[in-house]
């Protein structure tokens, strides 16, 4: 075949949440079933390549063959795939799909992403007895990300749906609010406050959960402006 893979853009990379905590939570990347099928037709050209599905011991198999024109066959890579949470067969499919355009080369290189740890500041996470659940309306997305001439990631900025940059290639970053922002996240937490719980280093109340996660961060309870500040020393 001799003809190289393309690396992912951006805007091609898909982040969904693998498990939340008081504090923050862990991040995946992923890739769509559309994605591959993008980079298959400017690969291999729309019939250069072939996909079937087969079940196998009760498992969804899908093949992805490839025109090998020097050969003058096909060349066939296999995987199988997972349950979907909502729709089994399709989800099946879909799955076994990507994972087989993971051995053909698509998308490889996420397997070599960091570990992303990401801040959750108050209001973006609600406890629920031993359960941790991330608000429904914060998201995240690969702003950016560059790979090295052994296609792996070397740079990586993840946004949130404000367009904030949550985490950077290597750590995670407390988010950058607008002052007005800040100030009315603060107004609503002293509103909802009656704890007496009070920053250390400027006196200005807090929650209880930007005390927890401040106390599991910096071993002080700061408000979220002295928490920038103190990260920078």
């Amino acid at each position: 075949m001799g003809k190289e893979i393309r690396l992912l853009n951006a805007d091609e990379i898909e982040v969904r949440v693998q498990s939340v905590k008081s504090n923050g939570c862990i991040l995946l990347l992923y890739k769509d079933a559309r994605v591959d099928m993008r980079i298959l037709d400017e690969t291999y050209g729309p019939t250069g390549w072939q996909r079937e599905h087969q079940l196998i011991n009760n498992n969804l198999f899908c093949t992805i063959s490839i025109w090998d024109d020097e050969k003058k066959q096909w060349i066939k890579k296999q995987d199988v795939g997972v349950e979907s949470y909502t729709e089994k067969e399709k989800g099946q499919a879909s799955d076994s799909f990507k994972r087989a355009g993971f051995n053909v080369g698509i998308g490889r290189e996420l397997y070599t992403a960091p570990f992303i740890w990401v801040n959750l500041q108050a209001g973006e996470v609600k406890d629920k007895g031993d359960k941790s659940y991330i608000n429904p309306h914060l998201h995240f997305r690969v702003k950016s990300i560059a790979y090295n001439d052994k296609r792996e990631i070397e740079k990586l900025d993840i946004v949130d749906n404000n367009n904030v940059v949550r985490f950077s290639m290597g750590k995670p970053a407390i988010p950058n609010y607008s002052k007005n922002d800040k100030q009315n996240i603060q107004n609503k937490e002293s509103n909802n406050s009656s704890n007496g719980l009070t920053c250390e280093k400027c006196g200005k109340k807090i929650s209880e959960k930007v005390a927890e996660f401040s106390t599991s961060k910096f071993k002080k309870k700061l408000c979220m402006d002295c928490q920038k500040t103190f990260t920078r020393r």
